[in-house]
C-alpha cells in the first residue's frame, strides 16, 4: 500500500509505501514541542515528490538525526538517520500523511529524553 503526504501548503511532498502496524509517540525535546506520531521506514520506502534541495534540516544533540522541516509552513513532515543496523532509516510524521484515520493504531511511547 502506498501513502500520500506532505507539509501543510504541499511545498514538501512524499509517497511512502508499506502498511502501519503502529505508531511512536517520541517524548524528546524536539518531538514533545512538534506533535508528531511517528511511523518508522526503511529509507528507500520513502519518494520525495519535491526535489531534495529544498529541504531545510535541523540537527540537536549526536546531530545524526536529519530533522527535515518546510520553511515556508513551518510543518516536520519526516526526520531521517542511520538505524542501529546501519540502514537508512525515515521517521515519517504520520499526522503529515493525507486521508489515513490514525485513530486504530496502536501508539508507542519512546523514552527519547532520556536516549
Amino acid at each position: 500500500m502506498s501513502h500520500q503526504g506532505s507539509c501543510h501548503c504541499g511545498k514538501i511532498s512524499f509517497s511512502v509505501s508499506g502498511e502501519i502496524d503502529s505508531l511512536t509517540e517520541c517524548n524528546c525535546s524536539l518531538c514533545s514541542k512538534r506533535g508528531g506520531l511517528l511511523w518508522f521506514v526503511g529509507r528507500d520506502q520513502l519518494q520525495l515528490k519535491s526535489p531534495d534541495g529544498e529541504l531545510p534540516t535541523y540537527r540537536f544533540n549526536t546531530r545524526k538525526i536529519a530533522h527535515h522541516f518546510c520553511d515556508v509552513c513551518g510543518c516536520a513532515p519526516f526526520s531521517e538517520a542511520p538505524g542501529q543496523d546501519g540502514r537508512l532509516m525515515a521517521a515519517v510524521n504520520a499526522r503529515c500523511l493525507d486521508d489515513v484515520d490514525l485513530s486504530p493504531f496502536k501508539i508507542v511511547p519512546w523514552n527519547g529524553r532520556d536516549h
